[in-house]
């Protein structure tokens, strides 16, 4: 218990300074969002409107600590502000519409790299020096090597515009209305067959070799020789005793990339116009959307932190000696 406690204490310290940083350095940059949506209107507007125009974006002289304040409150209340791009589309509008795109594609292609990789790497460790052990290192390390955009690129070539086999862009065909309907979701997965290709491909070979490595590691151990030797079933030996404790270094990975597919795979949504998280922060950037930016970051960093206080709470599970040291600090 007390392990459990000593990580949320600083799971909510971290979350404290994330907030904070990210309250410091949009006001660390020159300029006000009323400005910049000004100038979308070539200077043609009212002082009246443009001091409407910043009561909306939260632009005030009131004292820094004030604002601090208020952010806090605002942040509490799920409001992040307006966006720039979308105006006036509440930033929070924009990320719960762009947020199950990411978890539904990002989300997906990295679960399965992760099992399927981890399965393939326990694999390929058992029978060290047989046909998956001699081939899918040396293929899944070529393939990792492939940069995401230009996979995807050469995908939507090949299978979506000469072989006309897949769609070539966004999430579903712009002829349909999104609805629960087989047909729609039939078309949804459709649309992520390739940009999810283009992530599998290049991570699940990541997934391999680290869990090959680490049941190399482990099999040599001498609880696996000892259970080896008094006749325990090979399926139970591989999985329940060895895998196991191998699969203990692969969770702050797993952790990590769960936390980022929050994130959405930028590369990936833009070359397949995506609309999804990693789609809307370039989107941010290339208009300089601060306030869609800023809660981008928020909620990105936010993730990162729960999945990976989520997999030390799982750790504790797994692994009795990490609950035991932290119950000894």
């Amino acid at each position: 218990m007390r392990y459990v406690l000593n990580r949320l204490r600083f799971l909510l310290l971290t979350l404290w300074a994330v907030v904070t940083i990210n309250f410091i350095l949009p006001r660390l940059m020159p300029g006000n969002p009323a400005l910049l949506m000004i100038a979308r209107f070539h200077g043609l507007i009212s002082p009246q409107a443009l001091h409407a125009l910043e009561l909306q974006f939260g632009v005030t002289n009131q004292p820094l600590w004030v604002q601090y304040m208020t952010y806090l409150s605002n942040i509490a209340h799920g409001n992040f502000g307006l966006s720039l791009t979308y105006y006036p589309v509440p930033v929070t509008t924009v990320i719960l519409n762009s947020l199950p795109w990411t978890l539904g594609l990002a989300g997906t292609a990295t679960l399965f790299s992760a099992v399927v990789g981890t399965l393939l790497g326990i694999h390929a460790a058992w029978r060290r020096g047989g046909v998956l052990d001699s081939t899918l290192p040396v293929a899944t390390t070529f393939t990792g090597a492939i940069p995401h955009q230009w996979l995807g690129l050469i995908l939507l070539y090949v299978l979506g515009f000469t072989l006309n086999w897949f769609p070539l862009s966004h999430a579903y065909s712009t002829s349909m209305t999104p609805s629960w309907s087989v047909p729609f979701i039939l078309n949804v997965l459709d649309h992520a067959i390739l940009p999810g290709a283009t992530m599998v491909i290049p991570t699940i070979g990541g997934w391999l070799l680290h869990m090959r490595n680490n049941m190399i590691q482990t099999l040599s151990d001498d609880y696996v020789v000892f259970g080896e030797a008094k006749g325990i079933r090979p399926n139970k030996l591989m999985y329940q005793y060895a895998a196991r404790n191998a699969l203990l270094p692969s969770l702050t990975g797993f952790a990590m990339a769960l936390g980022f597919v929050v994130g959405g795979a930028v590369l990936v949504e833009v070359v397949f116009s995506y609309p999804g998280v990693g789609y809307q922060l370039v989107n941010a950037v290339e208009n300089e959307d601060y306030p869609l930016m800023q809660g981008l970051f928020l909620i990105i960093a936010v993730a990162v932190l729960l999945a990976n206080f989520l997999v030390e709470i799982l750790y504790v599970k797994m692994d009795p000696r990490v609950r035991r040291a932290g119950s000894s600090e």
